[in-house]
């Protein structure tokens, strides 16, 4: 799945590319297909794309093997069709979030290496990186002490029976890995 996810990505870049390609002049391109260091960018950010993809289908891997047997490979491929989606999305909207780093709030003056000066795409990157903090801490609480408690929010029970459930924070992390790939 991941070399099918891996390729399936790529030949999408591609076709994005190709349709921006379309509306640049191509003698401003041409030196770029013949700069090794254009190559080598590129190379780099394919290699991060894998990477990141890795994470993406642990994360639904975890998540799918909460779900009954009949029910993981249909949750599979539709967390990886829906990150697949998002990541295309996201890739369209790329110079609107780049753009992002006007403040929006400060809580004090900047001192030093220290800035306390938040933009739009610092509060979307921070965001995202609390949830999955929760998430890998949930995960990993369920494994060192899978018995369920009593507790009022121990929602493990409801979670591993639920395929939309499932879904959702598969679509959720789907939209975190997204935005961090992007950004």
């Amino acid at each position: 799945a991941t070399g099918k996810f891996t390729a399936d990505f790529l030949i999408a870049a591609l076709a994005l590319t190709q349709s921006c390609l379309k509306f640049a002049r191509m003698d401003a391109i041409a030196p770029l297909l013949t700069d090794p260091a254009a190559w080598a960018a590129l190379l780099t950010l394919i290699a991060m794309e894998v990477v990141l993809g890795i994470d993406n289908l642990i994360f639904i891997s975890i998540l799918s093997n909460k779900l009954p047997e009949g029910q993981r490979e249909r949750a599979r491929r539709l967390g990886i069709t829906l990150a697949l989606v998002m990541r295309l999305g996201l890739l369209s909207t790329l110079a609107w979030l780049v753009h992002l780093t006007d403040p929006v709030f400060s809580l004090g003056a900047t001192t030093g290496a220290l800035d306390l000066t938040f933009s739009w795409r610092d509060l979307i990157l921070m965001a995202g990186g609390l949830f999955l903090l929760w998430k890998a801490t949930k995960e990993i609480h369920g494994m060192v002490d899978p018995k369920p408690s009593d507790d009022v929010l121990d929602k493990r029970a409801v979670v591993a029976a639920n395929f939309g459930s499932v879904i959702f924070q598969i679509i959720l992390i789907d939209m975190v890995f997204s935005v961090d790939s992007i950004l």
